[in-house]
């Protein structure tokens, strides 16, 4: 689940108890991908962004955050959809969890085979 808000001019006030600016994704490398649609079209220190996520693993949420960014600067400006799109950022991964089915501990976990 993912709530974002883009703004204009970054103000330098933090909520109490709000996370810093990129320590709620660890590693370099998640760090990059949620910064990538803002790199990619110039808009890197010229916006503020909020963005609330949860559910999933760091990765998961580091492309969520990513995609959220890029749907929100194509609503900001429209001509930006055709650069965000040709690289990826407005493709939505819909991989989710497989439903348990009746018959089965998990969605394809079986209960142990007894011959006798």
């Amino acid at each position: 689940m993912l709530r974002r808000k883009l703004g204009w001019k970054p103000r330098r006030r933090r909520k109490r108890g709000a996370r810093r600016r990129w320590s709620a994704m660890p590693s370099p490398l998640h760090q990059t991908i949620v910064k990538q649609a803002l790199v990619t079209t110039g808009y890197e220190g010229n916006v503020d962004v909020r963005v609330r996520v949860h559910g999933g693993g760091v990765s998961g949420q580091a492309g969520a955050v990513r995609h959220g960014i890029a749907r929100a600067l194509t609503e900001v400006d429209p001509d930006l959809r055709g650069e965000l799109k040709r690289r990826g950022f407005l493709t939505r991964d819909a991989r989710v969890k497989e439903r348990r089915k009746a018959g089965l501990k998990k969605a394809r976990k079986r209960p142990q085979f007894s011959k006798r």
